[in-house]
């Protein structure tokens, strides 16, 4: 009998570090050589990460028992795709801005794949795929970015702790550190959690 202590996560959610190039967003943006990211790593700049039954998220026990550890009480859904969406170019290069939230972000792909950009502790962008079954967990005050990959299709479940999450977010242009909230909601966690990832 073959033992593998395999994380069944890496299946759903992989991550790397991304090139420079301008290039359409929705390429994987790999460096030359490719440098993954271990789900560790991850863990180690404040992003969690499961995998999940996708197909039975409504009965889903596993899933049942996070919201109830975590406090999350509310949860919707986001589809992306051309055909879901009449300004789909112009929404996905909108979810490309980096952005933050005053509460944890929590999103839990059932259909497609898409990209999640984090930075780790230099500022260097980290490319988080996360495709179907996957869930992953961004910290409050973690400016993040989203788009699609070249499947041009995620269906996502956005998950809250509280209802008011939803229209609690905080913007900014890229490379842009002036924000006032910016810095109270960078108090909470220190320098070592000066990351970001999407949507």
């Amino acid at each position: 009998m073959v033992v593998t202590d395999k994380d069944l996560r890496e299946e759903v959610v992989q991550a790397w570090y991304m090139d420079d190039s301008d290039e359409d967003q929705r390429l994987p943006h790999h460096r030359e050589p490719k440098e993954f990211v271990s789900l560790k790593q991850l863990e180690e700049l404040g992003v969690l990460s499961w995998r999940l039954d996708a197909d039975n998220y409504e009965t889903d026990e596993e899933l049942k028992k996070i919201r109830e550890e975590r406090g999350y009480s509310y949860m919707d859904f986001c589809e992306v795709s051309p055909e879901k969406q009449p300004n789909y170019e112009e929404n996905i290069k909108k979810f490309f801005v980096e952005h933050l939230h005053t509460d944890e972000e929590i999103r839990y792909t059932v259909a497609g794949s898409g990209y999640f950009d984090v930075r780790d502790k230099n500022d260097g962008w980290i490319r988080v795929w996360v495709k179907k079954g996957g869930m992953i967990v961004l910290p409050a005050g973690m400016y993040h970015r989203f788009t699609l990959d070249s499947n041009n299709y995620i269906k996502v479940f956005t998950i809250y702790a509280y209802f008011t999450s939803l229209i609690q977010h905080t913007w900014r242009t890229q490379n842009t550190h002036t924000d006032t909230h910016e810095e109270n909601e960078r108090t909470r966690f220190g320098p070592s959690k000066l990351v970001a990832a999407v949507l």
